[in-house]
């Protein structure tokens, strides 16, 4: 491996420190500049050797926990687990190779329009490709790392999406005053600060507004270590457990659990969620929490939230992980995975319009786990919700840096929401998000805990809300177009000023 590709290994796994929970946020423009830099008259093959070693170093430092997940925590064997990790970790890195190429054979060989315009314009449209292609994978969006800071105020107008582009403006920003002329690199300057102080100026506007009083709120954390959870073995003390620690919760207007809490399926549970909920109906608290359950037959499986209170209504999982809860395999596949101590029970994808839960006097936009990290899915439900609700088990990860990347994955969505987030999650992070993606409250990790809080219902539609993701995508499509069209110009304008029969016209 030559310099330059080691650079941009190392630059790509430098990145990951952007996010959390190292949050070395200005990471999230310059390392993306040290690639453009290197893309700087090389040819397609080599840009496409660039990127993918860049994508690489990002996405084997940022998500080496799925290591983690897959090997300890699923008792894959170390070779099934070290294959699916390379595997994840290369179709990333073959993202990237193929902007790399696109960036070197199609656009602007140098100029304003090429760093300032095209190579943003084309990372954001290849962010946003992978964070739905195929189910998707939108971990690491470079938005995400500005949670705490001015950009973050641009979350309810554009979504992560946007706060992304405009990194990629300032990243081509930064290229630009280091290779471009001195008028070019005046025009970088300008462009990048305009957008930070146009966030600065966003401080003190509200998108949405409060609907209703102060609601009181508990989150139950079992911290129940993933190894343990589904023992037979363990089932009653877990039962016993959240059911001690709901007692101290009540009269907590909403009470909420984590992802699967109970370690059964709640047609087996009937008895003991009945008599739970009706201890916590003489307090006056409404229920929520995530379960496993089963359908009349017995033959679909469905990871779902049920919510407690006048009435009982549920929301069921909609947008589930492959290779975690479905696997897209022929059968043959399924016996390997069962002979090798791997999950490969399906469960049944949920609805794509559900209503939001009613409970504690709030209307809930649910999701669990995974879910919240597509944002534009959100958009429907909230029309009508005026709070949010998250339950997870981030045990699968254990210690690693997973579980804070997804806590800061939830403070953009309330962001972009503008409304409340209770988050629940098995042993961390559990929380409480404000409207402006502020902790309100935070549980320690780790340990079985009850997290009293208030959150206000918020009515009102941040321009997100309304329009999703479809501006930025298609603003940056035009940018794009307008990139290849500027090559193709110059490109016949050179042509078009050789005279015929010029040795190498032809070319």
């Amino acid at each position: 491996m030559n310099v330059r590709r080691l650079v941009a290994l190392a630059a790509g796994a430098l990145l990951a420190c952007g996010f959390a929970p190292l949050q070395w946020w200005p990471l999230a423009f310059l390392c993306p500049a040290v690639l453009m830099w290197l893309w700087q008259g090389a040819k397609p093959r080599e840009a496409a050797c660039l990127g993918f070693w860049f994508n690489t170093g990002t996405f084997a430092a940022g998500t080496y926990w799925l290591y983690v997940s897959i090997h300890i925590f699923g008792e894959a064997p170390v070779y099934v687990a070290a294959l699916l990790m390379v595997a994840l970790v290369a179709i990333m890195g073959l993202y990237h190779a193929a902007l790399g190429y696109v960036v070197a054979r199609w656009l602007p060989e140098t100029g304003a329009v090429r760093w300032l315009v095209a190579v943003p314009a084309a990372w954001l449209l290849l962010e946003w490709w992978r964070g739905w292609f195929l189910s998707g994978f939108s971990w690491l969006s470079l938005g995400y790392s500005q949670t705490d800071t001015w950009l973050s105020r641009l979350a309810p107008i554009a979504g992560v999406y946007g706060i992304s582009a405009v990194l990629l403006v300032c990243a081509g920003a930064v290229t630009a005053a280091v290779l471009g002329s001195g008028r070019t690199r005046i025009v970088a300057a300008v462009v990048f600060v305009i957008p930070w102080l146009a966030a600065a100026a966003l401080g003190s506007v509200e998108w949405t507004h409060p609907s209703g009083p102060p609601v009181t709120v508990a989150v139950v954390q079992g911290s129940i270590p993933q190894d343990q959870k589904w023992l037979d073995s363990n089932k009653q003390t877990t039962l016993d457990l959240y059911q001690r620690l709901t007692e101290t919760a009540l009269g907590a207007r909403l009470i909420v659990w984590p992802e699967s809490a109970p370690p059964d399926l709640a047609n087996e549970l009937v008895s003991w969620i009945t008599a739970v909920y009706r201890e916590a109906r003489t307090h006056h608290s409404a229920l929520v929490f995530g379960v496993v359950r089963s359908s009349d037959d017995g033959k679909q499986y469905y990871n779902s939230v049920l919510a407690l209170d006048d009435e009982l209504t549920w929301y069921s999982k909609n947008h589930l992980v492959p290779f975690a809860e479905f696997f897209p395999v022929p059968s043959f596949v399924r016996s390997w995975l069962r002979l090798h101590s791997l999950p490969y029970s399906d469960f049944t994808r949920g609805g794509d319009e559900q209503p939001p839960l009613p409970a504690g006097g709030l209307k809930l936009g649910a999701t669990i786990c995974y879910e919240d990290a597509y944002g534009s899915s959100m958009i429907g439900v909230l029309r009508s919700a005026d709070a949010l609700v998250n339950v997870t088990n981030d045990a699968w990860f254990g210690h690693s840096s997973a579980r804070h990347q997804h806590f800061q994955i939830a403070r953009m969505r309330a962001m972009e929401a503008g409304r409340y987030l209770v988050r629940a999650a098995n042993d961390g992070i559990s929380g409480v998000i404000g409207p402006h993606g502020e902790v309100v409250a935070r549980a320690p990790e780790f340990t079985p805990y009850v997290l009293k809080s208030t959150v206000t219902p918020r009515t009102g539609l941040p321009p997100y809300a309304r329009v999703g993701n479809w501006p930025i995508v298609s603003l940056c499509a035009a940018a794009l177009a307008c990139g290849l069209g500027l090559r193709n110009y110059r490109t016949l304008r050179v042509s078009a000023a050789v005279p015929a029969g010029t040795p190498g016209a032809a070319n």
